[in-house]
Parts: structure tokens; sequence; C-alpha cells
């Protein structure tokens, strides 16, 4: 069976090297076209890293929460005289919202997290690109003079 080749198996490098363009160094522009897919890599592996532990938690909160239902369910079947059992059910009522407010904080905060680092590692890579293309522009001129 024949292989097929994919754009991405393509060397750039091999290809833009063919472009001659005055006085611009491609081995240096590809280099920081490298640097920056690497940079979107490590970002996207951050965010996935974030998502998993994300919806491991999420995923613990939720077994928790059916193990907690299960309990308050036979504790509000258990004999009492209906104003208990309506006391009772109202501390629960509570008590869950506020429990399922901070579930939500958690995961909130978790998710913020992982998108704030991965748009960290992003910008840097950008201001770092910008510098190195600006260092590359200023060669190209001096060489051009």
């Amino acid at each position: 069976m024949a292989k097929t080749s994919t754009p991405f198996e393509t060397d750039i490098t091999k290809l833009m090297s063919s472009y001659k363009l005055p006085m611009v160094d491609m081995q240096e522009i590809m280099s920081i076209s490298q640097k920056n897919i690497e940079a979107v890599t490590a970002a996207n592996q951050v965010a996935a890293e974030g998502f998993q532990t994300m919806w491991r938690r999420n995923t613990e909160i939720a077994q928790r929460s059916m193990e907690e239902v299960s309990r308050l369910m036979s504790e509000l079947t258990a004999a009492g005289t209906p104003e208990d059992k309506m006391a009772r059910q109202l501390e629960l009522v509570k008590a869950a919202y506020e429990k399922a407010l901070a579930n939500a904080k958690e995961l909130s905060e978790l998710a913020s997290k992982s998108s704030s680092e991965a748009s960290e590692l992003l910008c840097e890579r950008v201001c770092e690109s910008l510098d190195e293309i600006k260092a590359v522009a200023k060669k190209s001129a001096k060489k051009a003079a």
C-alpha cells in the first residue's frame, strides 16, 4: 500500500529556502516560526492538562454529591414530626446550595488558571517573536546598506 503524504509532512525549511528574498535570512525566519509552533503546542498541552484536572475534579464532585444525596434521602425518610422534617429539609437545601456554589467557584478557578497559564505562554512567545523579527529586520537592513 502506498503511503500518502499530508501537508504536515513537508519540510517547510526546504520549501522556504527555495524562495530567495533579498537580504532576508530564511533560516532565522524559519527558526522564529518553529519557536512559535512550539509555543502553541506548549499552550495546548497546558490547556489540555487543565481540562483533564477540571474533568477529574468535576467527576469527584459528582460522585461525592451522589453519595451525599443517598445519605440525605435516608435521613429525610427517618421518623420525625412534619415540622422537624420541614426544618431539616430547609437546612439541607441551604447546605446543598452553598456546596454547589463552592464547587462551581472551584471549577471556575481551575478553568481560569489553566486558561491564564496557556495565554501567558502565548503572550510571552508573541513578544519574543516580535523582538526576533525586529532583530532580523535590522540585520537585513544592515546587509542592504
